[in-house]
């Protein structure tokens, strides 16, 4: 890897997400607004702290998932990333631009989301906001390296996003968001400990929950942060230049 690389990487893509308002609305605006129905459709304080910091996580790593899985896919096809290729540019310094810029805008996602729900809609966490913010940025930069990942696989945007209920809805269904994992059967218990949004659910439930940070937070987060390292390698390593 070279960081001169990564970072001129990096700033070509946000370059190119400054000229498309759609896409940067998306990011940062949706999340924030789901937050807002959210908190409406319960109506209730209570209940919206019990569910708001489950979903703080899940919102972000789907959407971009999809954004960046879509993104890659397109400079495969429109022939950029084969011209890129033919630079000293590294499969590497690729990928983790790509995690650079869109790592910058997670951040942002979340801090607004978070900020909103903390400020504006009564989210009520025993532990600290930033540990909150962190695990949610962990969770958008987790969906970040799987959409970078699968989109080395599609050969459409049709195509990408059909990836979703492969790689996305079956992490949603078994995190324990909608039923606690212990009392899954042990072929879903065992399906579920096996995907990474099970240990950033839980974390930030931990993290809501009480304000001590105990060695099982601290794994979860290792667990994460360590699915998005192994999802940008295996992305560099199967990443193709062009679209047969």
């Amino acid at each position: 890897m070279n960081p001169s690389i990564t970072l001129a990487t990096a700033r070509r893509i946000l370059t190119q997400l400054r000229h498309d308002p759609r896409t940067v609305v998306m990011l940062i605006v949706v999340p924030s607004l789901l937050m807002v129905l959210l908190r409406y459709v319960f109506n209730s304080q209570p209940m919206f702290s019990h569910a708001a910091p489950a979903l703080l996580g899940v919102f972000p790593f789907t959407i971009m998932f999809l954004i960046t899985s879509i993104t890659t896919l397109r400079e495969r096809t429109s022939g950029t990333l084969e011209r890129l290729m033919t630079l000293p540019l590294g499969k590497l310094d690729l990928l983790f631009g790509y995690a650079l810029a869109f790592g910058l805008l997670a951040v942002l996602q979340v801090a607004v989301a978070a900020g909103l729900s903390l400020a504006w809609l009564g989210l009520d966490i025993q532990g600290s906001w930033w540990l909150l913010l962190l695990i949610a940025v962990l969770d958008a930069l987790l969906g970040m390296a799987l959409g970078l990942f699968v989109s080395a696989f599609a050969r459409t945007e049709f195509q990408a996003i059909q990836f979703m209920p492969v790689f996305v809805l079956p992490q949603i269904l078994l995190c324990g968001l909608f039923a606690a994992r212990d009392s899954m059967g042990w072929v879903l218990h065992w399906l579920s400990n096996v995907m990474p949004l099970s240990y950033a659910v839980e974390a930030l439930g931990r993290v809501t929950g009480s304000s001590t940070v105990d060695l099982t937070l601290v794994r979860d987060l290792v667990i994460v942060a360590c699915c998005v390292l192994l999802a940008l390698v295996l992305g560099a390593a199967t990443l193709r230049r062009r679209t047969p």
